[in-house]
């Protein structure tokens, strides 16, 4: 059996490629740079010198000028979800938002897809708590 680099040559072609002579370290990265973008898990994180201008909305939209729909959905079961849309914010704001409506409605619900969901037919309860909070432009959609 013919050796080469001190491998049997009958092994595979990509075997070969760990025995190369002339193999080089890839390089190192400068753990010490400043510039450049870096990644955050915080959804209301802004970085202080955005160099991306008013991309990420530093400006909160103010409660008057958003407009809320709620919505009456029937789930499977002929279970009945009142389903608050149209919010514009961040995550906190909307899940604290859909905690107190929850808290006030006196039932269960969560917060998915940028969406208020409360189980239940409560569209008229919210309507008005929704308003009383500030967000005036608030109307029932659908049925």
């Amino acid at each position: 059996m013919e050796m080469v680099n001190n491998y049997p040559q009958n092994l595979s072609p990509h075997y070969n490629i760990f025995a190369q002579a002339n193999h080089t370290p890839m390089a190192k990265k400068n753990k010490n740079r400043q510039d450049g973008f870096v990644y955050s898990t915080n959804p209301d994180y802004i970085p202080e010198d955005n160099p991306f201008g008013n991309l990420f909305g530093n400006e909160e939209p103010q409660d008057q000028a958003q407009t809320l729909r709620i919505h009456l959905v029937r789930r499977k079961g002929n279970k009945e979800v009142t389903v608050v849309k149209g919010f514009e914010g961040s995550q906190t704001q909307l899940k604290d938002l859909g905690k107190m409506l929850k808290m006030k409605c006196g039932v269960g619900g969560t917060v998915k897809n940028g969406e208020i969901l409360i189980q239940g037919n409560h569209r008229e309860k919210v309507r008005k708590l929704l308003i009383e909070e500030g967000y005036k432009d608030t109307k029932l959609a659908g049925g």
